[in-house]
């Protein structure tokens, strides 16, 4: 008889079944309309989250609260959520007129509205990967709240440790709190949270703001006294979708507005018909490389080129950066702050306008048909499909009258995770392969790793994986898509979807030339394989300064044709 095989799961393989077990959740979850976190709809979610450890949660599966990840957590939502106990989640429902005041969370730009003491808004109006993000982080933080629960509380009739008492008392008042004070604090919160009184001083005043300096403490007391009312009082947290979320997403609302908005930009100002160069980037390094150095020539005399481009990039610098714009608008730059819902600005160059012996690449042969460049800011997640699929269909000039984009090319620079290698490398992509799908995307990359030698940065080529969000990732999923033959270099979160919106204009719904050009490049904000290199531990700082300029001027430099 033969022997039947015992068939073990391996970590990767649970850790897939996870994360797909988190989306099929959070999609019914949506469809439904409401649930509690805590409560037994929410129980998918949270024993997902703890089986997959995501390696930005740190320790999530353990007893102690994860500082570094409810860090990262904070930063990405609005300020004030941890005392909320009703999180409505809406599209773009009109709160803008208003008198309630909008909160930006300072790492995710979405609009939040605090309606009263106990309901907190937030506004998506950036399709699917939005609620995936905040759901993982609110499940994230609800988890940590009822460990404080279950370290403060000492029994069933709501009797609680002294150093609750002692929090509770420095929290509940309003004078500013003394040095003393303030380490007084620290001592009994770390008891409550199982960590040194060191690990929490260090944290302390990340957590802070310009008008909550102690923030950090309220961030506990209140995660703490929430989970406390729901044991003891069953007084439940909730998360809601509003209908008009329910009824508005995935049908392009904002992501028409905003392609519509540039297009007739572009018409207004007889930019239609020419050669245009889509590039996806940030809202500075175009214009900087353009310009800069000519700019500030005066003011940095005999700095580098990267130097000036540091300097413009440090907090405080508004003045310099303020001088390169002004600058910029005189030469054929239009900005296009956003105001469709989707929180990606603009910007159009005009390079008829660019006087090339005033810019930084005197060498450029544009041809011609002066091209045209629309920089977009970075799209989140599946949004890159909704903005860039809505800007290479025809503009619709009249009701019989469509007009075709001569888009020459599309250039994707971002920021990503990086498998081998760190913070700053650079990498170029063969592939973008579609996690938890079928999909994937082979192309032929304008931009190619020779290129980056030389300038003391390595260099990685290969495949990347687009995941579902930075938020579910793990160390032994990530090990599986490196070192089996997917031989994947990097991960982030819309490769795919731009080259699905790209592949879908050129190939299928020839709204754009079959040959267009695709270039794409990143470079690293972290490496989730190592301890103490995720997201989590911190941003780049000046690092990414210089692989950011180094893509840019690569990217012009083929697009004005720089020999």
């Amino acid at each position: 008889m033969k022997e039947i095989k015992n068939i073990t799961r391996s970590r990767a393989q649970e850790s897939s079944a996870a994360i797909e077990r988190l989306y099929i959740t959070m999609r019914h979850l949506f469809n439904r309309g409401f649930y509690k976190p805590m409560g037994v709809s929410g129980d998918t979610l949270r024993e997902s989250l703890v089986q997959l450890r995501p390696e930005i949660y740190g320790t999530i599966a353990e007893e102690k609260v994860e500082l570094n990840g409810l860090l990262y957590v904070i930063e990405r939502l609005p300020v004030g959520i941890e005392e909320c106990r009703f999180i409505n989640l809406t599209s773009d429902e009109g709160y803008s007129k208003s008198h309630f005041k909008a909160i930006v969370p300072p790492k995710r730009k979405r609009n939040c509205y605090r309606i009263d003491d106990e309901q907190m808004n937030v506004e998506i109006t950036r399709g699917r990967s939005d609620i995936y993000d905040i759901l993982t982080h609110l499940t994230f933080i609800f988890i940590e709240s009822h460990k404080i629960k279950d370290s403060v509380l000492l029994d069933e009739n709501g009797e609680v440790t002294r150093d609750w008492e002692k929090l509770e008392e420095v929290v509940t008042q309003s004078k500013k709190l003394s040095q003393n004070d303030k380490e007084k604090a620290i001592s009994h919160v770390s008891n409550i949270l199982g960590r040194s009184f060191i690990e929490i001083l260090d944290i302390y005043d990340a957590f802070g703001t310009a008008e909550k300096p102690d923030r950090f403490l309220h961030v506990i007391y209140w995660l703490g006294k929430l989970a406390l009312e729901e044991v003891l009082e069953n007084k439940k947290r909730t998360i809601t979708f509003s209908p008009i979320l329910r009824e508005r997403l995935g049908h392009h609302i904002h992501g028409e507005i905003w392609a519509t908005n540039i297009k007739e930009v572009l018409r207004d100002n007889d930019l239609l018909n020419r050669p245009i160069h889509i590039i996806s980037a940030n809202m500075h390094s175009v214009m900087n490389s353009i310009f800069a150095t000519h700019v500030l020539k005066t003011k940095f005399k005999d700095k580098s080129d990267f130097f000036i481009f540091e300097e413009l990039s440090k907090a405080g610098a508004n003045e310099v950066r303020d001088k390169v714009e002004e600058f910029a608008k005189q030469h054929g730059m239009i900005s296009l702050p956003d105001t469709s819902g989707t929180n990606i600005d603009v910007q159009i160059f005009d390079t008829a306008k660019i006087d090339w012996k005033k810019s930084a690449f005197p060498k450029a042969q544009p041809g011609e048909n002066m091209p045209v460049i629309i920089v977009m800011d970075y799209a989140f997640g599946e949004q890159a499909y909704e903005t860039v699929d809505e800007l290479l269909k025809p503009y619709k000039e009249s009701k019989d009258k469509k007009v075709l984009l001569n888009v020459v090319s599309v250039s994707i620079m971002g920021k990503a995770g990086i498998l081998e290698g760190g913070k700053g490398d650079i990498m170029i992509p063969s592939a973008h392969i579609n996690e938890g799908t079928a999909d994937n995307y082979w192309f032929d990359n304008e931009l190619t790793a020779d290129m980056f030698e030389g300038n003391d940065i390595a260099v990685f080529a290969g495949p990347m994986v687009t995941v579902l969000g930075t938020s579910l990732q793990n160390k032994d999923l990530l090990k599986f898509f490196h070192d089996s033959t997917w031989g994947v270099i990097g991960l982030e979160m819309e490769g795919a979807y731009y080259q699905k919106a790209i592949q879908s204009a050129s190939r299928i719904r020839k709204s754009i030339n079959p040959d267009v050009k695709v270039r794409y490049a990143y470079y690293a904000s972290d490496n989730p394989l190592e301890t103490g290199s995720t997201l989590a531990s911190g941003g780049l700082g000046t690092t990414g300064v210089k692989p950011t300029y180094l893509i840019t001027i690569k990217i012009l430099e083929q697009i004005f044709n720089v020999k």
